[in-house]
């Protein structure tokens, strides 16, 4: 499967999860807190910050996931109004919409659920305005990183050669890149982080106490195995970089110097232990596929990451070593 189909299939699956997630969250809330909310709850709010509008339970729970079906119905239009043009960017610029309009929206949601919490009646609610303050600051912030990652472009590589060495044309610069990931791992990620989340939403209202001891680990493990389950890598007259996670942070980094060889090899998640960051008798290996992986020996130790075109980038690395030590 090429670099293309796993990150598409991994985009996929990750879309699927918040898009699952955000509703289940929006439309279970009121229900979870519903016997401690008034027969009608206070969803709209004046300027003075008094309640002035109301919903019965079942609409204040129908609404946002209602409003959220639209959302992702628009953000769905448009993903398929670029396939059949053939022009896949917008895949990125949908989910920089998916992701801050459904934290946005749970945001309200639990700001909503919190000021109606053991009120007799929905006049007596309480102020959103803070919440709702806090919960534009964070969906914008996460909108602007999501933005940034939509608008990344990887350069092309460089033109393509047979063998463990290519010629380089004299006074030229040429860069690899190479990108891969697994959709199971963003998946495992993703469904780690719903949990964290609609733990803490379900303390944030006021509905039990917050279970920090499943909060801290399970979040914890949404970051880890979201910052395993992709990799770039990049061949440059700087040597070898291999970024992890969306935000290609953290990196490991080779100079040219210090890498004694390179080479294209077949590997299997069974031959080093499994998937992610792995340790065994091959040394260190990136694996997120089964297949062609670039491995470096590097002051004496061998480094692997499973990504596309493999040859190319250790033919690029060993001509590109030549040209400095001749």
């Amino acid at each position: 499967m090429s670099e293309r189909a796993h990150g598409g299939s991994g985009a996929l699956w990750g879309a699927v999860c918040w898009v699952v997630g955000i509703l289940a969250l929006l439309v279970g809330m009121v229900p979870a807190a519903g016997s401690r909310l008034p027969g009608r709850v206070a969803t709209h709010w004046n300027g003075t910050g008094r309640p002035d509008g109301s919903m019965p339970l079942w609409a204040a729970a129908l609404v946002p996931a209602l409003i959220w079906a639209v959302v992702v119905a628009g953000a769905g239009l448009a993903v398929w109004r670029a396939n059949v043009r053939r022009g896949g960017a917008a895949r990125g610029w949908a989910g920089a919409v998916l992701l801050p309009a459904g934290v946005f929206l749970v945001g309200v949601q639990a700001s909503i659920v919190r000021a109606n919490l053991d009120r007799a009646d929905w006049h007596e609610a309480g102020s959103v305005t803070g919440w709702a303050l806090g919960t534009l600051a964070v969906a914008t912030v996460v909108g602007l990183a999501a933005w940034r990652v939509a608008g990344r472009r990887a350069p092309a590589p460089g033109p393509a050669q047979d063998g463990p060495r290519m010629v380089l044309p004299d006074g030229q610069r040429l860069m690899w890149f190479s990108r891969a990931s697994n959709p199971w791992l963003h998946a495992v990620a993703a469904l780690a982080g719903g949990v964290a989340v609609a733990a803490a939403l379900v303390a944030v209202v006021g509905v039990t106490t917050p279970p920090w001891s499943v909060i801290v680990p399970v979040a914890l493990s949404s970051v880890l195995v979201l910052g395993c389950a992709s990799v770039q890598a990049t061949v440059s007259e700087k040597g070898l970089k291999v970024s992890f996670g969306p935000f290609g942070w953290p990196a490991r980094r080779w100079a040219l110097q210090d890498i004694e060889s390179a080479r294209s090899e077949y590997r299997r998640p069974t031959q080093v232990g499994g998937w992610g960051y792995r340790l065994s008798g091959l040394g260190t290996t990136v694996m997120l596929r089964g297949g062609e992986c670039l491995v470096i020996r590097a002051r004496g130790k061998d480094f692997a990451v499973s990504v596309d075109d493999a040859e190319r980038g250790a033919a690029l690395l060993n001509s590109l070593g030549g040209r400095r030590s001749g």
